[in-house]
């Protein structure tokens, strides 16, 4: 019995060893269990570090590249505000080179129309100048024609007193000044009929003159200037 015992106990000695040798293999191989596992987090670490570097730098070059883009925008917005700018300019120029030129026509309208009506009224006031001149000398010539009936009924005995040349001299005073105002005589004895200058108020034989010429002048025509004041009153030869 006590045999049995002692085998009994041996062998429940040796299963406790196998079992504390089973533990400190288990131990063992647990251990190197995590050193494994260890090990293989730290390189899944650095993987993941590196991809975290790698995703960094990836997301670093993102934005660089983000940020140039807004540099090539910037620029693009840059030429195109430049354009308008331009464009604008432009604009104002043309708008501004327009009413220059319209201006510069209204100025030469304005001028022509100026000129025009200086010349209207220089028009106007010759023609009204001639037109009161020519009344007044209507109304002088008559006092010329008695002048000269009073001069031709002077006898040669009678033109050496004082009375007749005085009526001489201002007979030749009145001349000269309607000389100067220019009034001049049409002459007429032997020259052709004129009907813008002469009104033939009768018909002559005559043996000096040809047919046409003006034989006799009843009363003198005169001129004022280029227009005619008064018709000379003239007979002509048949």
């Amino acid at each position: 019995m006590e045999e049995r015992k002692d085998a009994n106990r041996n062998e429940m000695d040796t299963d406790d060893i196998e079992l504390n040798g089973r533990s400190e293999r288990d131990e063992d191989v647990a251990d190197e269990t995590d050193a494994l596992d260890g090990e293989a987090g730290a390189t899944d670490g650095g993987e993941d570090e590196e991809g975290c570097c790698e995703t960094e730098a990836e997301d670093a070059d993102g934005e660089d590249g983000q940020g140039e883009a807004p540099a090539g925008n910037e620029e693009e917005g840059g030429g195109k505000k430049f354009f308008k700018k331009k464009v604008k300019t432009d604009k104002k120029q043309d708008a501004l080179k327009q009413k220059v030129e319209d201006l510069e026509d209204r100025v030469k309208r304005q001028m022509a129309e100026f000129d025009n009506f200086r010349k209207r009224t220089e028009k106007e006031k010759t023609a009204m100048y001639e037109i009161g001149a020519k009344s007044v000398i209507e109304k002088i010539l008559p006092v010329v024609d008695n002048f000269e009936r009073g001069l031709a009924s002077i006898s040669e005995e009678e033109k050496g007193n004082g009375f007749a040349d005085g009526m001489q001299m201002i007979y030749k005073q009145l001349m000269t000044e309607l000389e100067n105002l220019g009034v001049k005589p049409i002459e007429a004895l032997g020259c052709e009929f004129n009907p813008d200058y002469h009104n033939a108020v009768m018909q002559v034989e005559s043996e000096e003159y040809e047919s046409g010429v003006i034989a006799q002048e009843l009363q003198k025509g005169y001129m004022y200037r280029d227009s005619v004041v008064r018709h000379s009153m003239v007979a002509v030869v048949s």
